[in-house]
């Protein structure tokens, strides 16, 4: 990752009109997205916010190609991911989304530079070639003298730093967090805030944030709010 770097996409990072996500169970249905259009521009860092159930984490996984939309559109980098198939999402997705969660997902039995290294082995990076990814991520995120500790060695911040290193490793062009400080104590939390602010600011990572805490989304350049499946006009809400 290069601060220096200008090769800036000139397309939004995210452009949706009208995306309806529909969850069916059974005979029912749930309307989690209903009629959501929103664009996203490279370099922003935004905050979605809105109550449990108002389809923040929906538009998060739409975003990241986990799930596919009921309707509308949904441009990711300019590319309707929702057109290939699984398998080529997924190296679609490996490429140009980091994605961290609340909850950290590191692999226990793994050390924080093997668990940071795993999205590398899908690539064509040579061994020093991923070694210099790994080191230069965990740098940034301020762990480079904890790569040999495994996960239960380390702090609830700490673990979530090498979960945002683990994410940023392949320099995609999109980070996504879901509530990323919401295990995490006042202390540890803004210093994972601190840590993605820096990435926004220095390295221009687009960066779209869930979060239900006023405190995390301070640290946004946009902030966007939901209401039951619908997103409200730019300054409403909270």
């Amino acid at each position: 990752m290069d601060p220096a770097k200008v090769d800036a996409p000139q397309f939004p990072a995210v452009r949706a009109r009208n995306l309806r996500k529909i969850f069916r169970r059974d005979a029912f249905e749930v309307t989690a997205l209903d009629g959501v259009s929103i664009q996203i521009e490279p370099g922003e860092f935004v905050a979605l916010m809105g109550p449990s159930g108002s389809g923040k984490t929906t538009l998060l996984n739409l975003i990241a190609a986990i799930d596919k939309p009921t309707g509308g559109e949904l441009l990711i980098l300019e590319k309707d991911v929702f057109r290939l198939t699984d398998n080529q999402a997924a190296r679609w997705r490996n490429e140009h989304i980091g994605y961290v969660f609340q909850t950290f997902n590191l692999i226990p039995v793994l050390t924080a530079f093997e668990n940071v290294e795993l999205p590398l082995l899908l690539t064509k990076l040579t061994l020093q070639e991923r070694r210099d990814h790994v080191m230069t991520a965990l740098k940034l995120v301020g762990l480079e003298e904890r790569l040999k500790h495994l996960p239960r060695q380390l702090s609830g911040g700490q673990e979530q730093r090498v979960a945002i290193a683990r994410a940023i490793v392949s320099d995609p062009a999109l980070l996504l967090a879901d509530e990323p400080t919401g295990d995490l104590d006042s202390h540890s939390a803004m210093a994972i805030l601190e840590t993605m602010k820096k990435l926004n600011e220095d390295f221009h990572k687009t960066i779209v944030m869930v979060t239900h805490d006023p405190r995390a989304a301070a640290h946004a350049t946009v902030v966007r709010h939901l209401e039951k499946g619908k997103l409200l006009p730019a300054g409403e809400g909270g």
